[in-house]
């Protein structure tokens, strides 16, 4: 299953002009901070998906697997959009 969603960055994107920079889900302007935060904080993933109709699961495990990265410093750098 963690093979599964090593592709994260096909989910997340960085783009300077959106929230900063910082990793969102790709498409929208939803940081994956909020979603990590959101979990730690007790929400479930039904709860985000109610929360943001325009995600879907992967999405969520998507967010989960990058931070995981981040936190192992084993993170695939995400190059930013050239717009």
């Amino acid at each position: 299953m963690a093979e599964r969603y090593r592709n994260f960055h096909e989910r997340i994107s960085i783009d300077p002009k959106i929230y900063h920079g910082q990793a969102c889900i790709r498409g929208t302007r939803i940081p994956v901070h909020q979603i990590v935060r959101m979990l730690a904080n007790g929400d479930s993933i039904e709860d985000l998906l109610q929360e943001y109709p325009s995600l879907e699961k992967e999405d969520i495990l998507a967010a989960l697997q990058y931070a995981a990265d981040l936190a192992e410093e084993d993170v695939i750098s995400l190059e930013p959009v050239e717009t």
